[in-house]
């Protein structure tokens, strides 16, 4: 079963995409800022990252930045409500796979991860 780490500073936003992965086959794990995402992403190999933008204490960036350092292969996909280029190039530079603007319907949402790690779960 493919293992998935939420980063979201949002307790909502947060359990409702946990949920989505959940009832989609996936296991799902939560962080609520970029330094927790590092620390659980040390303690456990994840096989795909969602991770916001705007978040306390270390952004969404700054973690894809570090967190490329440690690990080259997981697909991360950037799922954020900043629609703007200039974040967007931001993301991609950093390491992302993919960034995805905010609200995303739960089948969309599915369908790009397993594009990102093939259709086995």
């Amino acid at each position: 079963m493919k293992k998935i780490l939420v980063v979201d500073d949002s307790p909502v936003v947060r359990s409702f995409h946990s949920n989505i992965l959940k009832m989609s086959g996936f296991k799902a794990d939560g962080a609520c800022d970029g330094i927790e995402a590092l620390e659980k992403s040390l303690t456990a190999a994840y096989d795909l990252i969602l991770c916001d933008i705007n978040m306390p204490n270390m952004d969404g960036i700054t973690f894809i930045q570090k967190y490329r350092e440690m690990d080259e292969n997981a697909p991360i996909i950037i799922l954020t409500t900043q629609e703007d280029e200039i974040n967007r190039e931001k993301g991609y530079k950093a390491g992302a796979n993919l960034y995805i603007v905010k609200p995303v319907k739960p089948s969309s949402l599915i369908l790009h991860i397993q594009l990102l790690l093939g259709s086995e779960k």
